[in-house]
């Protein structure tokens, strides 16, 4: 216990305060929707850059001299790259678009969750469209072979520092939490 009490003043206000959350933090819920809801947007800058890049170079593509020089299979797969390009932007901004709607009708719990799962879906999306973006590439430097290559070896990477790496974590913390009860 600290020399000014502190220690045992966390405890008793985490065990009589639901505010107090596990991680110590001292907040309402409606502080912690203000919290996470900021932590939302900042995914989103993050997140709507890369793809504002994605589509910039999606988009100078197609007014190439070369561009002429593909196959209609390379055409297809090129505007079903555009499309996954556009959806992915359209899933980062719909919690804005929310957050517009539902401004100042004390929905910010809910805003926050689709945020969280619009975010996601988004995630999914760019995940797709990176491996795509790489596979067209390969496919018109290097060739059909290449493409599988590189997509097959992009989307493991993706799959373990996207989804395996933060679940094993996730699990990790909760099984640290579940012990400490």
């Amino acid at each position: 216990m600290g020399a000014d009490g502190k220690d045992e003043a966390m405890a008793a206000t985490s065990d009589t305060n639901p505010a107090v959350l596990a991680d110590g933090r001292d907040e309402t819920p409606s502080e912690r929707y203000d919290r996470n809801w900021i932590e939302v947007l900042q995914e989103l800058r993050v997140l709507q850059t890369g793809t504002q890049i994605l589509t910039g170079f999606l988009l100078a593509l197609a007014f190439q001299p070369a561009f002429g020089d593909l196959s209609d299979g390379q055409r297809t797969f090129y505007l079903i790259l555009v499309v996954l390009s556009a959806l992915s932007s359209i899933m980062a901004l719909a919690p804005v678009s929310l957050h517009r709607a539902l401004f100042q009708r004390k929905a910010k719990a809910n805003v926050v969750a689709y945020g969280h799962a619009a975010l996601i879906a988004s995630l999914a999306t760019v995940s797709l469209l990176l491996v795509g973006v790489v596979a067209f590439v390969f496919d018109v430097v290097v060739g059909d072979s290449a493409a599988w290559v590189a997509s097959i070896v992009l989307g493991l990477v993706i799959l373990v520092f996207w989804v395996i790496t933060p679940l094993r974590m996730r699990m990790r913390l909760d099984s640290q939490r579940k012990s400490r009860t």
